[in-house]
């Protein structure tokens, strides 16, 4: 939370949306030196007009202080623009929010493969069932699935992630305390125990119609890709793939083609401009990032394996393996294979595993490489049955 304070008094001043406080990041130390260069530093700086400047001189300190009490007492973090903690990919686009509020814990977005599923919220049971199917797949398959909690194609995805025991993120256009779509408010309680809940408004904030755009440049920064699932010529999900064709140009962007319908104009539409790659199943996504992913027959037929999870699972507890094999099954203490045709790099990270759970962190900074390379190569010797994924993000010997 470092210079909270200051970063909300900021925020009463210039609002949300705006390239302020990323410039100040820029100019100086730190806001807290600038805050404390007073209305001559501020005018000096060439970023506010006389109506800010004269705000910030009548703007109290402790603005936010009440905001902070309430965040602390319902467990919420606050991450500012200056924590080390904060997304890259995030703080990178032009207009990155001063402060993040997070229900849940935020995945290291940064290092872990993220894909944005978005679509309609009047979806038909074709964009249902899609939006589910994708969200599951690329989550067993250890993709982060980013999304807005809205109604369809949204609240699809997620419990399809949540499903498939994997890591979801929802970016709300409120406040995380507010009461927003009650009919999901179990489905958030779930997401942040696999993940996280978060919005740049404070708790209790209302969605605004004009929140909603806001947001969506949020889900297109912390996502790797985009993927279209059911989308009208007027979509808010257009937005959220212009934002992200703005802050990234090379930004992957999918769509899952619809039929002659109004429904699917938008996402059949980014198809036939060629802004979209066409997708059929989750295997095209995973194809695209072969920096990531073992792409070989035998890895997708490996990571098509399905061992069909019935329900969420309570406070994100894992199973044993999510490829079938449980801990009880083992009648003695795992111990390391012999060389399965592993690579120099790969045994490194399979000899960092294990008979008890290590989690991925130590084995990263054990083997020395970065977090989506460990990710990949850990996912792999999954499908050779040779380690197995435990609760909380740790492998073990099989």
């Amino acid at each position: 939370m470092k210079n909270l304070q200051y970063w909300m008094w900021l925020t009463e001043v210039v609002g949300f949306c705006s390239v302020k406080p990323k410039q100040i990041t820029q100019l100086y130390d730190s806001i807290e030196d600038f805050y404390n260069g007073g209305e001559k530093e501020w005018r000096l700086s060439g970023l506010f007009s006389n109506n800010e400047i004269e705000k910030m001189s009548n703007t109290a300190l402790d603005v936010g202080d009440d905001i902070i009490k309430k965040c602390v007492s319902l467990g919420y973090e606050m991450i500012t623009i200056e924590d080390p903690s904060y997304p890259v990919c995030l703080y990178n686009i032009d207009d990155p929010p001063a402060v993040l509020y997070v229900s849940g814990m935020l995945p290291d977005i940064d290092d872990r493969l993220s894909v944005a599923i978005i679509g309609t919220r009047k979806a038909s049971r074709y964009g249902i069932t899609a939006s589910y199917e994708f969200a599951y797949q690329l989550a067993k398959a250890g993709v982060t699935i980013i999304s807005g909690g809205a109604l369809g194609v949204d609240s699809s995805s997620h419990m399809g992630a949540l499903a498939a025991n994997g890591v979801t993120v929802c970016v709300l256009g409120c406040g995380i305390n507010y009461k927003y779509l009650r009919e999901n408010a179990k489905m958030r309680s779930n997401i942040t125990y696999r993940g996280a809940v978060i919005s740049e408004y404070p708790p209790d904030s209302k969605p605004m119609s004009f929140h909603f755009p806001q947001r969506n440049r949020i889900i297109s920064a912390l996502s790797d890709a985009i993927l279209v699932i059911e989308a009208g010529k007027k979509s808010g999900s257009l937005i959220t793939v212009e934002a992200a064709l703005e802050q990234d140009i090379n930004k992957k962007i999918f769509a899952l083609a619809g039929p002659a319908d109004p429904h699917f104009y938008g996402s059949n539409d980014l198809i036939k401009q060629k802004i979209a790659t066409l997708v059929t199943e989750y295997t095209d996504i995973i194809d695209a990032f072969d920096e990531v992913y073992v792409t070989s027959e035998l890895a997708h037929e490996a990571l098509k394996y399905d061992d069909a999870v019935d329900a969420v699972p309570v406070k994100g507890k894992l199973p044993d393996n999510i490829f079938g094999l449980r801990a009880n099954d083992l009648t003695e203490v795992p111990v390391h294979k012999e060389n399965a045709g592993l690579s120099e790099e790969e045994n490194k990270v399979y000899y960092a595993v294990k008979a008890e759970p290590v989690h991925i962190d130590d084995i990263a900074a054990e083997v020395d490489l970065p977090i989506r390379r460990v990710l990949s190569i850990l996912t792999l010797l999954e499908m050779k049955d040779m380690i197995v994924s435990v609760e909380g993000r740790s492998y073990k010997l099989i």
